[in-house]
């Protein structure tokens, strides 16, 4: 045989191999250049590619054979158990919003935008010149950037009404993305053991993060006009707890926003019990058809924790957010921030910082705006038209998702299953209750990829459903 490919090579020793013993001794490279008339490097290049498939071993100085089979001995890892006791919360897997899937099915899970939805030019710039300034070498102070504090603060005094102080500068914090801010927000004003309020849908990492910081969840139900605020005085009365977790602006996953008049009731009540209002602003750059308004431009008293994320809007490779607390409440914060993760990289901040004083940025956002207004209003006709079980009992002014209430009886895990086996992903709804589900429900993301396929996505969610038991 006369062939220098060294796939051809390869192909051929596969098949002697196949019929050879383990531990065989492969013929020398010079007699194997000899039968398939190739240089040395091209029987070399075969050799190397059986090598990586683990179908061959060469021992220098000896020469190469076939690769004998070995049966794995099982790793037993029983040891851990007794080291490690009981875990002190119950351990959770990945949420189905952060699964990762395969190019060719239907994804209405997810929880971050689509890549053509973020400042792509914008972030590529910001990075190159962050990566040749001194941000690249440099560590920064704990509490953050000043430019970038003072960027989050003026953000949140822009709309703070005449007569009520504004943050300034040092009452920000930044953080590496706003889930480690929950987690120590919980730990440093809640404390183990101790009640923690929570709306009830409401964010899936909120509750792992309190499960994590072992508090107390008590669930405050909400509706598409926010929490009822005597239910919230009543279950501070009951559990004296001081501190509530809410997001008044385009919640995940409803996709409320609280009516102006429930901010100043809900703030009554806060400050009644002496306690702390933990708003979550992660949907305040995804506005449709309103503008967001956090509840903390109407406090200067310290009673709101302010958190505001920059990691959907900008990309999910920029983990960039703050939280904004005044008084011991940011020092207790900070302090914990200090002992979790020190400070956040000098490079990401600055590339963030970058971004969104660019002018580009707020053209980027107008813009986002009426992408998101499209495909939030192409999901719910295609789920009108082809799924009219799955009811939309309130069509959001912002955020990225569809809140879907399925028939009473609905097995939503099932659901999942067999929409999975069709081709889409979806989200039960179970991930975002503190407690016991009220309801079937699912949670779609209209700012995923490929929305020309959300028709076909409804068609097979309205299958699924069809095939559900009576």
């Amino acid at each position: 045989m006369n062939d220098g490919s060294s796939s051809r090579i390869a192909a051929g020793l596969r098949k002697w191999i196949a019929t050879a013993v383990p531990g065989a001794r492969l013929p020398s490279t010079r007699e194997l250049v000899a039968q398939y008339g190739a240089s040395p490097v091209t029987v070399q290049n075969a050799l190397r590619t059986l090598t990586v498939q683990g179908l061959i071993e060469t021992h220098p100085g000896v020469g190469t054979f076939i690769r004998a089979v070995r049966t794995a001995r099982p790793a037993d890892y029983g040891w851990q158990t007794a080291a490690l006791r009981s875990p002190r919360t119950r351990i959770q897997s990945v949420s189905t919003a952060l699964r990762s899937t395969p190019n060719d099915v239907i994804a209405l899970h997810a929880g971050y935008p689509d890549r053509e939805l973020l400042p792509g030019r914008l972030i590529r710039s910001a990075l190159t010149r962050a990566a040749r300034a001194d941000a690249a070498l440099t560590r920064p102070p704990a509490a953050g950037l000043p430019e970038l504090q003072s960027w989050f603060a003026d953000e949140l005094g822009a709309v703070t009404p005449a007569g009520v102080t504004p943050p300034t500068p040092s009452d920000v914090i930044i953080l590496p993305g706003s889930q480690s801010g929950l987690s120590s927000v919980f730990r440093a004003l809640a404390g183990t053991g101790q009640p923690l309020l929570m709306e009830s849908p409401t964010y899936w990492g909120a509750i792992l993060a309190a499960q994590q910081a072992g508090v107390l969840v008590v669930p405050v139900p909400t509706g598409p006009a926010g929490p009822d605020p005597d239910e919230l005085a009543r279950a501070f009365r009951e559990t004296a707890a001081r501190l509530f977790y809410a997001q008044p602006n385009y919640a995940n996953p409803t996709g409320t926003q609280w009516p102006t008049a429930l901010h100043g009731q809900v703030l009554e009540v806060v400050r009644e019990h002496g306690a702390f209002l933990v708003e979550d602003d992660w949907a305040h750059d995804f506005g449709i058809t309103s503008t967001p308004t956090p509840v903390a431009a109407h406090d200067d008293r310290g009673h709101v924790v302010y958190l505001r994320s920059l990691t959907k809007s900008v990309s999910p490779a920029i983990r960039v957010a703050a939280v904004i607390a005044r008084g011991p409440a940011r020092e207790r914060i900070l302090a914990d921030r200090g002992a979790e993760s020190m400070y956040v990289s000098s490079l990401l901040q600055t590339a963030a910082l970058d971004i969104v004083t660019q002018p580009a940025w707020r053209t980027h956002l107008r813009g986002l705006h009426q992408q998101l207004g499209t495909r939030r209003d192409l999901l719910a006709t295609a789920l009108q038209e082809h799924a009219p079980r799955a009811d939309i009992d309130h069509v959001p002014a912002g955020g990225l998702n569809l809140w879907v209430r399925l028939p009473d009886g609905t097995d939503v895990h099932q659901l999942a299953y067999d929409c999975e086996k069709a081709g889409l992903i979806i989200a039960p709804g179970t991930e975002w209750f503190p407690a016991e589900p009220t309801g079937p429900f699912v949670r779609l993301n209209y700012a995923g990829p490929n929305p020309a396929a959300f028709p076909a996505g409804a068609r097979i969610l309205g299958q699924a459903l069809a095939h559900q038991p009576a």
